[in-house]
């Protein structure tokens, strides 16, 4: 008898050229616009005056008198009270929720996704731009202290926290509760190269790198706020809340002076360039990988059956004969000391953990939940404005994604690099965390030089290719390729698929509420946004009461929700996340 044939793997060359597409979207998307927007902060002028070279003159004036690094302190504030929800808060209830069990983890993934599906920066801004009101209701109130050059500040620093509370939470919860499930991993399987995979790691060290690489991306997201600001406060009174989206906004397009909004944008760009090279030197050094748990893995804190080296083992196929010994005895997998009691209390514990964080969110998001409740009809829900607003925003999820995709499949997957592929990455990390924002002014003058402003194409959001996505998708296709014996479209392409498609739809919930880009490129009323009309309706004097709801109409949430939570129950409850692969194992026969 002879043993099967493995099935023979692509060669690596098919890696390289895999990520051919996305290597092309960098250059022309984001390396390119980075160059231009470099050059342009070395001039002055803009649009209604030629530009002439004056070196480094803006960056002397911008830094010498204190408006970077004014703007740069109040950014960060803004920052400090979401970065506790995501590296405190989140990682507590995620643990309640892991060693709660099955079904209330899966609760908590429902709750979560409706925090997620619903988040709308400038619609959570209008709610709270109802508490100017005389009549303000309950805790919008506290909106008043924006009025106030003293009390701004600190005013929007608590409507920042609240307002994010729900999605920066759960996003977070999500990111850790795949390395809580660690313990699920199998031991590693060799593949049709006849390399090993590597054995399960700790639950610990996954997740403190999960920590830090949710704590990194908390402030480079938190880095580039500009929804809140620019509807709350609009960088008043007196500049005392301006953000350094605000500043570079309010100097390239208000003031038109592409050269001091250049400077601004490389300098924030700069600093996201060096969180990105630093999140993806995390994820190389420690060997991150993410992986698929098989549907029978056992829960944390299960009876595992094991052989007596402490292996895990495969249930018997039936009865076990009469004075036949048992292959394997049931052993307690660590943390199941205390039996049906343990369980009991981890269930309680995860319950009451959920109860309150629903509690604490329910009352973070009342003014918008009063505001969408009291929402008139008006244009920003229209139905041109609901086709502005999301086949733009799902046509570019579609393309960044799809393109990070394949680059996945040839990093991650076919390791054209050998064991050492993930590094290839550092070619995409300094853009990892970058928004349309850094690169806005030179993507809106390449718009205008081809003519395409006030024009529907220009809604589609310019980055080719999504470096979060295929930070993503990478590491998830390298845990696929090292634990799978089937060949590589049966054991990496199709189980890798589903999470292409799952962040497609995260990127074109992310495009759909961007305020910035649309409000630079679409002037006419008719290409308008529901977060750009939602903004101009604020600034309208007819307008009475603003249309809360109108970038989460009630169709869209409800698509949302189900997709998100058929994702979440079928696919994402199985992703568990390992580091540091240990040792190879002997590959099989």
């Amino acid at each position: 008898m002879t043993s099967p044939t493995p099935p023979q793997a692509p060669s690596p060359a098919l890696g390289w050229l895999l990520a051919v597409p996305a290597l092309l979207g960098t250059l022309i998307s984001l390396v390119l616009p980075t160059a231009q927007t470099i050059w342009l902060s070395l001039q002055r002028g803009g649009v209604l005056r030629e530009s002439t070279y004056v070196g480094f003159a803006n960056y002397g004036r911008l830094l010498g008198d204190g408006e970077f690094w004014r703007a740069a302190w109040f950014t960060l504030s803004l920052v400090a009270m979401p970065l506790l929800v995501a590296v405190v808060v989140a990682p507590l209830l995620a643990v309640a929720l892991d060693r709660a069990g099955t079904w209330p983890r899966r609760a908590g993934r429902i709750a979560l996704s409706l925090a997620i599906v619903t988040f709308s920066p400038v619609g959570v801004a209008a709610a709270w731009m109802r508490g100017l009101a005389p009549d303000a209701p309950g805790l919008a109130g506290l909106a008043e202290g924006l009025r106030d050059p003293a009390t701004a500040p600190g005013t929007l620093r608590l409507i920042v926290a609240a307002g994010t509370f729900g999605v920066v939470c759960a996003l977070a919860v999500m990111a850790f509760l795949p390395a809580l499930r660690a313990g699920s991993v199998p031991q590693g399987f060799s593949d049709a190269r006849g390399f090993s995979g590597p054995s399960r790691g700790g639950v610990g060290p996954a997740m403190l790198v999960v920590g830090v690489l949710v704590a990194i991306a908390t402030v480079a997201i938190g880095l580039q706020t500009f929804s809140f600001g620019l509807v709350l406060t609009r960088g008043g009174p007196e500049r005392s809340t301006e953000t350094l989206a605000g500043l570079e906004y309010d100097s390239a397009f208000r003031m038109a002076e592409f050269g001091p909004g250049a400077s601004v944008a490389t300098l924030t760009g700069v600093i996201l360039g060096v969180l990105g090279i630093v999140a993806t030197v995390v994820v190389a050094a420690s060997r991150l990988s993410v992986t698929l748990t098989p549907r029978t893995a056992p829960e944390p804190g299960a009876t595992v059956p094991t052989s007596p080296g402490g292996v895990p083992t495969a249930p018997a196929a039936g009865p076990i004969a009469p004075g036949a010994a048992p292959a394997a005895a049931p052993v307690a997998a660590p943390g199941a000391a205390g039996g049906r009691g343990a369980g009991t209390v981890g269930m309680a514990v995860g319950i009451v953990a959920l109860v309150v964080f629903l509690a604490v969110a329910l009352v973070c998001a009342w003014p918008w939940i009063d505001g969408v409740l009291a929402s008139p009809t008006s244009e920003a829900s229209s139905l041109r404005s609901q086709v502005n607003t999301w086949v733009p925003a799902i046509g570019g999820a579609v393309v960044s994604v799809g393109v990070a995709y394949l680059a996945a499949l040839g990093i991650g997957g076919l390791r054209p690099l050998g064991r050492g592929s993930e590094w290839l990455l550092l070619v995409f990390a300094p853009w990892l965390f970058v928004g349309t924002g850094p690169l806005g002014v030179a993507n809106w003058q390449n718009m205008r030089n081809m003519g395409l402003i006030d024009s529907f194409l220009a809604l589609v959001p310019p980055l080719l290719v999504s470096v979060p996505a295929l930070l993503v998708l990478t590491l998830l296709c390298k845990g696929l390729a090292e634990r799978t014996d089937k060949d590589f479209f049966g054991g990496v392409f199709l189980p890798s698929l589903p999470m292409a498609g799952i962040l497609a739809g995260a990127v074109a919930l992310m495009n759909a509420q961007d305020l910035l880009w649309p409000l630079l490129v679409a002037q006419k009323p008719t290409l308008f946004t529901a977060p750009v009309a939602q903004m101009a309706q604020l600034g309208s004097f007819a307008a009475a009461k603003p249309d809360v709801g109108a970038a989460t109409p009630l169709l869209v949430v409800a698509v949302a929700l189900v997709a998100v939570v058929a994702a979440q129950l079928l696919y994402l409850d199985r992703l568990a996340i390992t580091t540091n692969g240990s040792r190879a194992r002997t590959a099989a026969a």
